[in-house]
This record gives C-alpha cells, sequence and structure tokens, in this order.
C-alpha cells in the first residue's frame, strides 16, 4: 500500500529564511536530505540519540541541546534478572559548548560532536560521534554511579545502499519537527565497566544498532509513542520503525519497515494498545486499514523515569522486549517477526 505522503528525493531547507517551515520540506525521504537550519532560541530541540543492542545488553548514548541547557547522557542496561542498569547524564546549563550540526552528526559530509571533558570526573560525560570510512564510530567516557570508569568504543556500519526513514512532521508554521529514523544498523566494539570487558559483535552475537536523529520547534508539552526494533527474523533482516499520538493530524507518519535495507514507508498511524498501570502487560501495534503490521510486544524491563525540574517534566515508561507477529513490505512480501528484540516507550515530555 503506497504512502499519502510526499517523497523527498533532492536536498531542502528545513527553514525558510524567517525561520518558519519551509512548505517544501513536508515530506519523507529514504535517506536523509534536510537541512535543520533552525533560528531563534527557546522552543528549539536538536538531538542524537544512538542505541546499541545485543542479546545480553544494550548502550545508549545521547548528544540533546534544549536551548536553555543539554542533556547528555549514557545508558547501560544488562538483560536478565539481576542484570545491571545505570545512567551517566550530564546537565550542561544553556547548552554551553554543545553544538550540533544541521545534519546527521558523524555522517559522511556533516560535522563530527564532541562533548564533555577527555578525562570526566563526578557527573561529568564525555560523548564523540564521528565519521569514519567504514561508518560513524561512537565513544563515551563517565564514571558509573558505583565510580567505576565506563568507557564505550563502537562502530556502526553504513551498508551500501541501506535506507532509513526522514520526517517532517508539521504542527504549524512556527512548530515542526524533524526526524530521521535509522534502524538494523550493524555494529561491533566493545563496552568497558571497570576491569570487564563486554564484546559487541563477536561471531555468533548480533549486534544492531538504531539512530534517532531531531531537529526541531517543538509545542511545551507533547506526547508520544515510540517503538524500534532491529534483527534476523522470517530469512531477513528487519528494522521496525513506528511513532504514534505525536503525528496524529498533521498529515505526517513517522512509520515504517526496513527490510534487508530497503524502505517500505507506511503513511497510516497505527493502532496501538497497551496498559498504563502494568507495564509489563504485552502490547499490540497494527495498521488499521492496510494489514501491513499486526504485531505483539512483550516486555522483559521496563526503564521508569519521572522527572519534575521546573523547566522540564518528564514522564517516561521505556519498555525493552520482543516482537513477533508479522509484516508486509510495499512488494507483498510477508514476514514472520518472531522474538526481534527492541523497544516500546509511552512519553509525556514538558520543555
Amino acid at each position: 500500500m503506497a504512502t499519502h505522503e510526499h517523497e523527498i528525493t533532492e536536498p531542502v531547507d528545513l527553514c525558510l529564511p524567517d525561520g518558519g517551515l519551509n512548505p517544501a520540506a513536508v515530506g519523507w525521504s529514504r535517506k536523509p536530505l534536510h537541512r535543520a537550519n533552525l533560528q531563534g532560541w527557546g522552543r528549539t530541540k536538536r538531538w542524537e540519540h544512538w542505541c546499541v543492542t545485543t542479546p545480553t545488553h544494550l548502550v545508549a548514548l545521547t548528544v540533546s541541546d534544549l536551548d536553555f541547557l543539554a542533556l547528555n547522557s549514557v545508558y547501560v542496561l544488562e538483560f536478565g534478572p539481576g542484570g545491571r542498569e545505570f545512567e551517566c547524564a550530564s546537565i550542561v546549563p544553556a547548552a554551553r559548548g554543545v553544538r550540533l550540526p544541521d545534519t546527521v552528526a558523524g555522517a559522511p559530509g556533516s560535522e563530527d560532536v564532541i562533548v564533555g571533558p577527555a578525562r570526566p570526573s563526578g557527573g561529568k560525560v564525555r560523548i564523540e560521534i564521528r565519521d569514519e570510512n567504514a561508518g560513524t564510530r561512537l565513544r563515551a567516557r563517565c564514571l558509573t554511579p558505583e565510580r567505576l570508569p565506563l568507557e564505550v568504543g563502537l562502530l556502526v556500519s553504513r551498508p551500501q545502499g541501506h535506507e532509513s526513514l526522514s520526517v517532517v512532521v508539521p504542527w504549524s508554521e512556527q512548530r515542526f519537527q524533524y526526524t530521521s529514523k535509522h534502524t538494523a544498523l550493524p555494529a561491533s566494539g566493545r563496552v568497558r565497566i571497570g576491569s570487564e570487558i563486554l564484546t559487541f559483535g563477536g561471531k555468533d552475537d548480533e549486534t544492531w544498532a538504531v539512530l534517532d536523529h531531531g531537529r526541531g520547534r517543538w509545542p511545551r508539552t507533547v506526547a508520544w509513542n515510540w517503538a524500534a526494533a532491529s534483527g534476523r527474523t522470517g530469512g531477513h533482516t528487519v528494522g521496525l520503525q513506528f511513532g504514534g499520538r505525536w503525528t496524529e493530524g498533521t498529515g505526517s507518519t513517522e512509520n515504517g519497515l526496513c527490510v534487508d535495507g530497503r524502505l517500505t514507508k507506511i503513511g497510516e498511524e497505527l493502532d496501538w494498545r497497551w496498559s498504563v498501570s502494568d507495564p509489563m502487560a504485552p502490547w499490540t501495534l497494527r495498521t488499521p486499514s492496510s494489514g501491513q503490521v499486526d504485531l505483539t510486544f512483550t516486555p522483559f524491563h521496563n526503564r521508569a523515569v519521572h522527572t519534575d525540574a521546573g523547566l522540564i517534566a518528564n514522564r517516561t515508561d521505556q519498555r525493552f522486549g520482543h516482537y513477533d507477529g508479522r509484516i508486509r513490505t510495499d512488494d507483498g512480501t510477508e514476514i514472520a517477526v518472531e522474538h526481534l528484540l527492541g523497544w516500546a516507550e509511552d512519553v509525556h515530555m514538558r520543555w
């Protein structure tokens, strides 16, 4: 089922000279083509969020510039009962020293991003996102809550011709978001926690990276769902990318399937069903009209972040788990999804 949305095939500026949304930028693309030439201060949000998963661990790196502050973090989760979970986060007032480029950080032709001191101490965090010939190099250093040194060194590959999903979501001429979601990217490297070394991407260890690149001017309050997964299933390499609530009524969605590197754009909003009171209850995600998505997500862990710090209030319940069900690509290929590792989140934000 072809989407009704406009496909963008040439580079385009996100904003007009006066800072408003460029009508020509509204649409979606199979690779990042937008230049986020944002202007103004106060409602502008920029971030790069990388999440890398193995069958046993997850590491997420975030560099964000929210205008009035930057929040940069490293999150580590070890799956299974009693597994380690911790976050190293650094708040930078007025986002001093944090500069994110107009295009995807660390991609060919874009700028690298480096934040934090070379030898971080206390609550400081060092994160590097750099372009290398083979892909994007991710590095991070900080001290864990137990004051153990944490070092992340990962390389995310860029397979030739691998497609992603970039979308502009227009709330109005002055409030809009450009999001570029990349799924099912092979990754490798290691993470050191104290004297322990975790190897990512060994011979029998599938390791996958997901990128959430965001640039936009946001309303004061917003709620959203985000779901993603990557891996091999049904004889294919599959990346799932779904978003909900925040796109309703805009004419745009951030829903798509990446199968063997080829994107299927889904133009209809998904029907999301989940329990607010029971974080371990299964979710269902379905396309109500096309039948392209019929999935059940079964969580095994809930990352609950509930804060109210004046300017920012955040209620996030991010469940990690597995997807089962079926999907269908634009060419009619039906794929059985079995135990595909990923996440689904329910977020309410004031910022």
